[in-house]
């Protein structure tokens, strides 16, 4: 009997506490699509991805050509002659793939500029968040684009606009 009255205390006091706690949720895109700054560093990178890009393009290009003249002239080549321009496929090959894994490798460049750019603006949504949170006394928030599932939201928890206007921002006005 004293178990079964202890058992069902501690369920009490978990279910108790489950409650008490309080939960809200943000929506990250919605809330950077606010931001200028955010707007203005993503044309950045993708300006920036873009010339790398034709870059890297061009170089497969010029190796594909000499391939294609490679194949071409084959049959009237010494094998000296046929070494030395495969050798010269293959280098450039490989610089272009040391190039393009530079540039936009997991820590190349483009990864890196976005860090420098993007990182102080996830410090200022972060601090606007832990801000909004202590102001409404919330237990957690919940980023409805992260890799928390989240089946079912009431928009009466989404603390999004409170985020936005802690930011000095007016909600519904996106960045351009």
């Amino acid at each position: 009997m004293k178990k079964i009255i202890l058992v069902l205390f501690f369920t009490f006091t978990a279910f108790t506490a489950a409650i008490a706690q309080r939960f809200a949720y943000v929506d990250s895109d919605y809330i950077l699509k606010h931001i200028p700054e955010y707007a203005s560093s993503q044309k950045q990178l993708a300006a920036l991805s873009d010339q790398w890009q034709k870059e890297v393009d061009g170089r497969f290009q010029e190796i594909d050509r000499l391939y294609k003249a490679y194949q071409a002239d084959q049959v009237l080549m010494t094998p000296d002659m046929r070494k030395r321009r495969e050798a010269e496929i293959v280098d450039k090959e490989k610089i272009a793939k040391d190039f393009q894994r530079e540039k936009f490798g997991p820590d190349g460049e483009l990864a890196k500029k976005s860090t420098t750019l993007i990182k102080p603006i996830q410090d200022k949504v972060s601090k606007a968040v832990q801000a909004v949170a202590e102001s409404d006394n919330l237990d957690m928030i919940f980023d409805k684009n992260s890799e928390v599932i989240m089946l079912y939201a009431s928009p009466r928890y989404d603390k999004s606009a409170d985020v936005i206007t802690k930011l000095g921002l007016k909600p519904g006005v996106f960045a351009k």
